[in-house]
């Protein structure tokens, strides 16, 4: 099993998980699509990590927080600045994610990052027994309940997905 961040971060909080290890192709981009076929599980327990951007508010000096969807559904921005209580936000850009979080694109995790933010888990996630995020590296993911997650990430769960 790789140590990552997110192993550590698991370990530590005494969670348990499965490490998900598939051959991860340097010429893919769709890294969610990677996972799900490698790794022969259905599309919407494979969950991504995004990061966005807002204007810094009071509830929210940052200006930054993560949403953790299924990879085949797109983020609703609207409903994700409702949870939040933030207007105008959208999707960082890879380079300010990859700061923020101390991973790769294509290996951001939610779970250890370099610079927590408030974090939203879509809702469906409760639809799974085990759901799968990236581990902290492409060709690593990690497979644990929602509701560990969840906690782990001190997160809170909405429909945030259109």
């Amino acid at each position: 099993m790789p140590a990552t961040p997110a192993t550590r971060a698991l370990q530590s909080a005494g969670v348990a998980f499965e490490s998900r290890v598939y051959a991860h192709d340097p010429r893919t981009t769709d890294y969610g699509a990677e996972a799900v076929e490698l790794l022969g599980v259905q599309a919407e327990r494979v969950f991504k990590t995004l990061i966005v951007r807002f204007a810094p508010s009071e509830r929210n000096r940052s200006g930054a927080a993560c949403a953790v969807i299924p990879v085949e559904r797109r983020l609703s921005t609207h409903e994700l600045g409702a949870v939040l209580g933030e207007k105008g936000i959208e999707l960082a850009d890879p380079a300010f994610a990859e700061r923020r979080t101390g991973y790769v694109v294509g290996g951001i995790s939610p779970i250890g990052q370099r610079t927590p933010v408030p974090t939203v888990i879509d809702e469906s996630a409760w639809d799974h027994g085990t759901v799968l995020v990236s581990g902290g590296r492409r060709g690593f993911d990690l497979e644990l309940a929602p509701e560990d997650l969840r906690r782990v990430l001190d997160a809170r769960s909405a429909a945030i997905t259109a």
